[in-house]
Order: C-alpha cells, then structure tokens, then sequence
C-alpha cells in the first residue's frame, strides 16, 4: 500500500476503513480527519486524542469497516 491509496480513500464521498499493517494491528479510521498523511507517514489519530504514527511500508490492508459508535 502506498500513501496514495489512502488519499485516494479520502477524495469523494468517504466511507470509514480500517488500515491493517504488517505485525497485524488495526487502526480505525472513522472519519477523514482522523487521518493525516506526509509523504513518508500516516498518522491516524484515536477518538481519546492519541495518535499513532504507522510507515507506509508496513500498511498491508485497507478496508471498510463500520462507523464506531458515538456517545
């Protein structure tokens, strides 16, 4: 996968995914601004606050997944 790939999940119409990286961990990506991307990082943000900085190199996956719910 590549940052592109994930750009192009942000453009249009958006749909929520999850990104899955190669030592099988999940990140939830419920809405665009969760994410944000450079050209040698993504960093997706948790809905606590926290962040997560992943290296494209080790992004195996991207898939729909369903909205969390809110509170």
């Amino acid at each position: 996968m590549t940052v592109e790939d994930i750009r192009e999940r942000l453009r249009g119409g958006f749909v929520p995914f999850k990104i899955r990286t190669s030592d099988g961990a999940e990140f939830q990506v419920p809405h665009r601004e969760f994410v944000f991307l450079t050209p040698k990082r993504v960093v997706v943000a948790t809905g606590e606050g926290y962040v997560n900085v992943l290296d494209p190199l080790h992004i195996v996956s991207i898939e729909e997944a369903r909205p969390l719910p809110t509170q």
